[in-house]
């Protein structure tokens, strides 16, 4: 057997592995990609007498359990974040977890949906003030914050069927 076809059979081992530890095709093939990003920035630490797929499929566990620690890590950070945002009032215990809940959704987003939505939304900033708080085109204020609203939008009907949260503030000025 000639080398290259014993790369394709790591690389078809390693995403099998990869499928078999996210259960999904797209994050497997985003496992597999880093692991091989990976085993070439620390191809000094193969030792050529040792089974090269072992070391591989070594990396590609070491990186999906890396970053199920990160997300991990990321969700408590979110979780504290939403405490913070919520815990200086006093509302009855529906309304104190649903702020909680919607303090959540906010902090899951990603980082710069979630700047665009404060700014806009909290702190009343125009989509040209926003703008140039963050340094990008008027455009990409208006695309993330639609991105945003929509993505709280589909985690709000997600769990309370078809009512909407409509999210208000900003300005097109």
């Amino acid at each position: 057997m000639n080398e290259g076809s014993d790369i394709r059979d790591d690389l078809v081992a390693m995403r099998r592995y990869a499928r078999s530890l996210t259960r999904d095709d797209q994050d497997a093939d985003d496992v597999v990609q880093e692991a091989i990003v990976r085993a070439i920035e620390r191809q000094e630490t193969f030792q050529p007498d040792r089974n090269r797929r072992r070391w591989l499929l070594a990396i590609v566990h070491n990186v999906f359990f890396s970053s199920k620690r990160r997300e991990a890590s990321e969700a408590r950070r979110n979780d504290r974040f939403a405490e913070t945002l919520v815990d200086r009032l006093e509302p009855g215990q529906e309304e104190h977890a649903r702020l909680v809940q919607i303090a959540r959704q906010f902090a899951a987003l990603p980082e710069h949906q979630r700047a665009v939505l404060h700014l806009t939304a909290i702190e009343g900033f125009s989509y040209q003030q926003a703008a140039e708080a963050l340094e990008v085109p008027v455009g990409t204020v208006m695309s993330r914050l639609a991105r945003a609203r929509a993505a709280l939008r589909e985690k709000e009907e997600g769990q309370q069927g078809a009512a909407g949260l409509r999210l208000i503030g900003g300005s097109d000025d």
